[in-house]
């Protein structure tokens, strides 16, 4: 009987702007990488910048230690790096070069790419203040009307995990703009979503839609978003490894069951309630729950970014 057919490798396919005072050594670097595979060099094709056009593949387990030995050489400043997903690779060559890379693709971290997915998530826009509006107003909504489906909702629609993994990347990586951005965003998204559903709340108390008895009722379904306990920091911990280690491992799936385990924006939406209400116990409570989860995932991605950055640690090959 054939062998079951496990899938191809995990690859990333790179183009590369090379200078022609460096071209040689980058040829040189990729060849002496047992990561690398499916190397083609077109001498002299690229315009704009000037220099050789360098194009291959490689392994998921290998790249950071490839793209680093890039950026070293200057083709970064000097040239151009561009990095894409590879969805199939049929290829004998591609094969060897995972089984000689250590690790597997499916668990390796890169850290260039992670660095700019969070970190153009972590910008402070007009579609990350609306997006998060939305959600907290959502949410609102929800904790009114004590259904849970609505909270759920307002997790998805939520864009704040995006700025907490640049957050913990810029921690671990030390990237000081990083963590400068991503801190912004979560110190200015978190406000002007509350604000706007204080607002949004008043508009709808005066048209009859909602009132503050609503608040005050007993609503089993969605009170513990204002009461928090210890499991509260043990599902925003272990969301924080759930969420960082869905974006290294580029598992989009896992991030959305991790965006619907964590109350940051219902804990934002019901102080945002309380407030317009002038609910002072309940807005210290969901005040008191945001904090949590906030340090809780932020703590928990990076302390999975370290432990991921200790395992992939392999010797270092200077650039020659």
């Amino acid at each position: 009987m054939p062998a079951p057919d496990r899938g191809g490798p995990s690859m990333l396919h790179v183009r590369v702007i090379a200078p022609e005072r460096v071209s040689a050594r980058v040829r040189q670097w990729l060849t002496g990488d047992e990561a690398v595979t499916h190397l083609v060099v077109l001498p002299g094709a690229a315009k704009a910048p000037r220099g050789d056009v360098v194009e291959f593949d490689v392994v998921r387990e290998g790249a950071s230690h490839v793209l680093d030995g890039l950026r070293e050489l200057g083709l970064d400043r000097d040239g151009a790096i561009i990095v894409d997903h590879v969805d199939t690779a049929l290829s004998a060559s591609a094969d060897r070069a995972a089984r000689r890379t250590p690790g597997l693709g499916v668990d390796a971290v890169v850290w260039h790419e992670i660095e700019s997915q969070t970190g153009e998530e972590a910008a402070l826009s007009a579609s990350f203040l609306t997006f998060m509006s939305v959600a907290t107003v959502i949410a609102a909504i929800g904790v009114l009307l004590d259904q849970p489906i609505l909270i759920v909702g307002s997790m998805v629609v939520g864009p704040e995990f995006g700025p907490l993994a640049a957050l913990c990347v810029g921690l671990v990586q030390r990237k000081i703009a990083l963590v400068r951005h991503s801190a912004l965003a979560l110190a200015v998204g978190f406000p002007v979503g509350m604000i706007v559903t204080v607002v949004a709340v008043w508009l709808l108390t005066a048209a009859g839609l909602v009132d503050k008895s609503m608040l005050l009722e007993a609503r089993p379904l969605t009170d513990f978003i204002w009461r928090p306990d210890a499991l509260s920091w043990v599902i925003g911990f272990l969301g924080g490894i759930a969420g960082i280690l869905s974006l290294t491992s580029a598992k989009a799936g896992t991030l959305v069951g991790v965006l619907i385990s964590v109350t940051t924006v219902p804990a934002a939406a019901n102080a945002a309630v309380a407030l317009a209400y002038g609910v002072r116990e309940e807005a210290y409570g969901s005040a008191l729950q945001l904090a949590i989860n906030l340090a809780a995932i932020v703590l928990g991605g990076v302390l999975t970014l370290l432990v991921q950055q200790l395992a992939w640690r392999r010797p270092r090959r200077r650039v020659r």
